[in-house]
């Protein structure tokens, strides 16, 4: 056995190409994620196996290849591109003598550097611990001891045992305070809906300029840098559209191919803005030749968190790194916008994703005209706080005389209060 060391990034990179589809991985998006851990990468070794074996998983003869390059280059730990049982990552610590992590444990890792707000760092914190609990047997030799000391000693509970324990408690007090965070979120997000401003979250595959879209949208000042999980808490910011209309813009985490169960669990409370929204605003690099099986990977993590079936509208970011390619708006054979193409780093074609917003969530909005009296504060106020407005002008008789776009369900909804409804005439 040996103490891991607590320090040291000179890594090694594993990468195997299998036989099976759904396990194989891409070594370039693995070296990005290890230079955005921190890592220095000092060498890469790959080679092709047809299945994984079971103690090393990259076999033997690749694992003694691993050891002498360790040696070799005096590295402090190795990141292996696949998902490892805790047993073969075990049995690597053993051979090799320095610290092995698999692709979970290094996206963990990157998101417990990221994570700014409250609520992100519990929800690492428990995708850490969640992790951590499968593989709490024999990896430290310290663990194995039992308490000594004056008073200590004899038959009694190892500190193996002690660490699972308090394990579990710590696993259980950060579920209850996400719970409680969930039940604040719950409550804004009641708020947005009695206000009846619609939301819409954007979505994708990490490093596809969400962030720089959202901050060009809505004028805010969410980092954005060209690395993969470079931004991890959700923002919310109010955007306004033509014609007095407005929405909640969601910029969330961005998805990776096989996102670890653990971290789709903890953040599920923050992925229900997702769920619940009314539009997925879908952004796909444009310039990435594998821009498809990105895509159906978001696809496949939007499914496993319920959200499939909310309406999308994608966005093919980065056109400005595609000769000849200009901004346009495509439509499906009913005229519904479908896909925009645009640059979030130069503002082109914006005007367009404005344009297909408006039309896809305002698109049932009728006109009227609204005559109101100073006793009809009530119903001005209600109507601002739609955001539905379009003009406002104050008569001779100090009535209100209001021009005003709403959806037949709203309107229906306020004439059914009978305080509200002896003021509204068509135009």
């Amino acid at each position: 056995m040996f103490e891991r060391p607590k320090s040291g990034e000179r890594a090694v990179l594993v990468h195997l190409d299998l036989q099976q589809e759904s396990a194989r991985e891409d070594l370039t998006e693995f070296g990005d994620l290890a230079r955005a851990a921190g890592a220095q990468v000092v060498a890469t070794l790959c080679g092709a196996r047809r299945l994984p074996e079971p103690k090393y998983f990259i076999g033997t003869g690749k694992a003694e290849e691993v050891r002498q390059l360790v040696v070799a280059e005096q590295a402090d730990l190795v990141l292996v591109n696949h998902t490892l049982t805790p047993a073969q990552e075990r049995n690597l610590e053993r051979l090799l003598q320095c610290r092995v992590l698999d692709r979970t444990g290094l996206i963990l890792d990157i998101f417990a550097q990221r994570a700014r707000s409250h609520e992100g760092k519990l929800q690492v914190e428990l995708a850490q611990l969640q992790h951590l609990s499968t593989r709490l047997v024999r990896g430290w030799s310290h663990l194995e001891r039992q308490k000594g000391g004056i008073g200590l000693r004899g038959p009694g509970e190892t500190q193996l045992e002690s660490d699972r324990r308090l394990l579990g408690e710590r696993i259980r007090n950060l579920t209850r305070r996400l719970e409680r965070v969930e039940r604040q979120r719950d409550q804004s997000r009641r708020g947005r809906q009695r206000a009846e401003l619609p939301t819409v979250s954007l979505v994708g595959y990490t490093n596809a300029g969400k962030s720089s879209l959202f901050n060009r949208l809505t004028n805010a000042e969410v980092f954005a840098a060209d690395q993969l999980f470079a931004t991890l808490d959700p923002t919310l910011r109010r955007l306004d559209l033509a014609n007095g209309h407005a929405l909640v813009l969601a910029d969330t985490v961005g998805f990776v191919r096989h996102l670890p169960h653990d971290l789709v669990a903890a953040f599920r409370a923050t992925l229900v803005e997702t769920c619940e929204a009314a539009l997925l605003l879908h952004v796909i690099d444009a310039a990435d030749s594998e821009r498809q099986p990105k895509r159906e990977q978001v696809n496949s993590v939007l499914a496993s968190i319920d959200a499939a079936a909310v309406p999308q509208l994608e966005i093919y970011n980065k056109i400005d790194q595609l000769a000849g390619e200009v901004p346009h708006l495509e439509r499906d054979e009913l005229g519904r916008p479908t896909r925009v193409w645009l640059s979030a780093a130069d503002g082109r074609g914006l005007d367009l994703l404005i344009t297909a917003l408006t039309e896809l969530l305002c698109q049932q909005h009728t006109t009227h005209q609204l005559r109101l009296p100073p006793q009809a504060a009530r119903l001005r106020a209600r109507l601002y706080d739609l955001g539905q407005v379009r003009t406002e002008q104050v008569a001779s008789d100090g009535e209100w005389l209001l021009e005003v776009t709403i959806e037949p369900e709203r309107l229906a909804a306020l004439r059914r209060q009978p305080e509200f409804a002896r003021y509204l005439t068509e135009r």
